[in-house]
């Protein structure tokens, strides 16, 4: 399993629109991402994390480079973002 973990330094009274914009993409993401395995928002006091499971490293870097993360969820998300996303991708062994 390889996980791409996003870390987005969202306000709290701006969580649950950040929520809302993970619920909307959810599906098209399991449906639509090619080797998508699973999707869950972590809340955290300090950030929020969106942690997506994938069959392969190659399947994670493609879902960054695809149209629906960058013209959907990106935008959908900029004005609630503090900061840059702090975005990783981990291999299990």
């Amino acid at each position: 399993m390889v996980y791409l973990q996003i870390s987005l330094t969202v306000l709290p009274e701006d969580r649950p629109a950040a929520a809302a914009i993970y619920s909307l993409y959810r599906a098209p993401f399991l449906a639509q991402a090619k080797g998508a395995r699973s999707k869950e928002l972590l809340v955290r006091d300090e950030d929020v994390q969106v942690l997506h499971g994938f069959d392969s490293v190659e399947n994670a870097k493609a879902y960054l480079d695809s149209a629906v993360f960058n013209q959907d969820v990106v935008i959908a998300l900029k004005p609630l973002l503090q900061n840059a996303p702090d975005i990783r991708i981990y291999a299990t062994a």
